[in-house]
């Protein structure tokens, strides 16, 4: 698998109704629901799959079932990040055994280490991975930044030349393009210009409530037809702007039950939206057909 591009959804990890368990046959009907709309790629266990919430186990299962449920109808991206990087190395050998494409991997976050210790840390995955190893760089979460400048180191290890960048800045976007590697979108609300700057992907979490509209607005941008995915864009951008301000997987489970994507709530401790959030996102929606 050398090259990742398009549109990759970080699937709902969908739940029992108390929480205790992964729904695992509501949770693999949802990734049907996603193939049938023509996403590219699948991705288990991401910051939209609540991976901070999951047991260890419970994120094997997940790599586990996703890879052999899609079985080659799209690309499997596991993401396996650890905060230490033994852990970090035997579920990225795990996810790969059962099937994974490529491997998403964070920097060690919580008081992880200086820029020497990821490059340290990522040369190592890289050196363990036999498929592609896609950088995860959302600061707000993990207390550090990979920037341009380090990831321009970083494209020096064999096996890594993609990031996803879930910063929201569409001026970083447009520097890390000039450092020549293949960029992801994270960040929901600059979806529609990143794409048109040059990015070869998104992983976007509200494809979770969108997936049709996701891969139309891929396909129109790859085609040219900027003109017609900016209108497309202005029906959902309200809905990006309103997931990317609040509680962002409370957000996305919430507007995908309300267009009828039955992924329940989060995992506790974290809270439904309340009834006057609710009715603002519902408003965000009304433009998407």
């Amino acid at each position: 698998m050398s090259n990742l591009s398009g549109v990759c959804v970080p699937v709902c990890t969908i739940f029992d109704d108390n929480g205790a368990q992964v729904a695992e046959a509501r949770y693999l009907a949802h990734v049907d629901r996603m193939l049938e709309s023509g996403v590219d790629i699948i991705l288990p266990c991401g910051g939209t799959g609540e991976f901070a919430y999951l047991s260890r186990e419970e994120k094997r299962r997940l790599i586990e079932i996703t890879a052999k449920h899609v079985d080659g109808r799209a690309v499997v991206i596991a993401q396996t990040s650890a905060i230490y990087l033994q852990d970090t190395l035997a579920t990225t050998r795990h996810a790969i055994d059962h099937g994974a494409d490529a491997v998403m991997v964070l920097p060690p976050y919580f008081e992880g280490p200086d820029e020497r210790g990821v490059i340290s840390h990522y040369e190592a995955v890289a050196k363990a991975s036999s498929v592609p190893v896609m950088v995860y760089n959302i600061p707000v979460h993990s207390g550090f930044d990979v920037t341009p400048a380090l990831f321009e180191k970083l494209l020096e290890i064999d096996g890594i030349e993609y990031i996803k960048d879930s910063t929201g800045d569409l001026i970083r976007i447009q520097e890390l393009l000039q450092t020549g590697g293949k960029i992801f979108n994270g960040g929901d609300p600059i979806t529609f210009p990143a794409l048109a700057a040059g990015c070869v992907g998104c992983v976007w979490g509200s494809v979770n409530f969108l997936p049709d509209e996701a891969v139309t607005l891929y396909q129109l941008v790859s085609s040219g037809q900027l003109n017609e995915a900016a209108s497309l864009w202005r029906k959902l951008v309200d809905s990006q702007l309103f997931v990317w301000s609040h509680q962002y997987n409370a957000s996305v489970k919430a507007a995908s039950r309300h267009r009828g994507f039955d992924v329940g709530d989060c995992r506790l401790p974290v809270l439904p939206l309340g009834e006057t959030d609710l009715s603002t996102l519902h408003a965000s929606l009304a433009s998407i057909s």
